[in-house]
């Protein structure tokens, strides 16, 4: 039998011992809330002891003794997205200085795990939670609130207005886009819209519909099909659904980045290159978007802004009485162009 010897575990004492302050000090020290008590010069010191020797806070000890575990869970629709990558270095940036580790749970944008998983993070203690996966009604959030824990939607929101929600400008990055394709000749253009359960897919549609009948083009009634999911399968089969439904159309204004990934790869299979026969466009920017040839033009949206701001409302709402946090902020986006939109084609589809 192999008896492992235990490993010394350095202590407050032994810092104080090292310096030669007292534990007090070296508690205030090593605490964020309280190191403005010192002076920069014995913070310095203590921290740089406590770096050397190898001391590591003890965060069940810290957490019996204040309630809180340090915990952010962080609900995220779609893992592989690259889109949501940004958004949670955002809230890192913010999170991991004030001490709170990440807690980050993937739905597969299905209802049903969503509401496990935040039964999960409440049963783990989380201090408060960012969702980037809500729906706009039937999600959880009664359970939330009765356990008294905050919560900040992010590039989502929902019907509860009581609930603080950071998104993008939705409806401008599509005026910006159809303004775009009229400027560039385009009078016949057609939508594939994201999912309607999704604020992004129900804000952006309703901003097509009118923006659309502003700047005084038609919608037809086959001009518009709707996808399931945020994905390239999904975009692929609405782009085919336009194809045989026989729209005569030179452009079409996508959802999401994915969604106009999967209609450019289906028209290319069925031999309608883009844009020499459909200019296409999509919405996010995803990261490394423009390595993917014709190089897609969409709409920027602030990825890791989106994270941070959240991070920043949550941390108020998880360390105060704020009432002056906004229910809705939202940030700006910009019109990004790249290859896929020229001027129409003379026989379009």
């Amino acid at each position: 039998m192999v008896i492992k010897k235990k490993r010394n575990v350095v202590t407050l004492k032994d810092i104080a011992k090292e310096v030669g302050v007292d534990k007090s000090t070296v508690s205030r020290a090593l605490n964020s809330g309280t190191q403005d008590l010192l002076t920069p010069e014995v913070v310095a010191k203590i921290q740089d002891a406590a770096t050397r020797m190898g001391y590591r806070k003890n965060q069940l000890a810290r957490s019996l003794r204040t309630h809180r575990t340090m915990i952010v869970g962080i609900v995220l629709p779609d893992i592989t997205n690259t889109l949501f990558a940004p958004i949670v270095r955002g809230a890192e940036s913010v999170l991991e200085p004030l001490g709170y580790t990440s807690m980050i749970v993937n739905t597969d944008d299905d209802s049903e795990r969503r509401n496990y998983l935040i039964g999960v993070l409440l049963e783990r203690g989380v201090d408060g939670i960012i969702d980037a996966a809500p729906q706009i009604s039937a999600s959880p959030f009664k359970t939330i609130e009765e356990h008294g824990i905050p919560l900040v939607t992010a590039i989502r929101k929902t019907d509860h207005t009581s609930i603080p929600a950071v998104i993008n400008d939705d409806e401008e990055g599509i005026r910006l886009l159809i303004q775009y394709l009229y400027a560039r000749g385009h009078r016949k253009i057609a939508h594939i819209a994201g999912p309607l359960a999704l604020s992004t897919g129900n804000l952006r549609l309703n901003a097509f519909k009118h923006h659309m009948i502003h700047i005084g083009l038609d919608i037809p009634e086959k001009a518009i099909a709707y996808a399931n999911r945020f994905d390239e399968d999904e975009g692929s089969r609405c782009a085919l659904d336009l194809l045989v439904s026989g729209l005569d159309c030179s452009a079409v204004i996508c959802a999401n980045d994915r969604l106009a990934l999967g209609a450019i790869k289906a028209l290319h299979q069925s031999g309608v290159t883009c844009p020499e026969h459909i200019s296409v466009t999509g919405f996010n920017d995803l990261p490394f978007l423009n390595l993917i040839p014709p190089g897609l033009t969409t709409i920027r949206i602030q990825q890791f802004d989106v994270g941070r701001l959240s991070a920043e409302l949550l941390t108020r709402m998880m360390t105060t009485q704020d009432a002056t946090i906004p229910r809705t902020s939202i940030l700006p986006v910009e019109l990004v162009e790249r290859g896929s939109v020229s001027k129409p084609w003379t026989n379009s589809f």
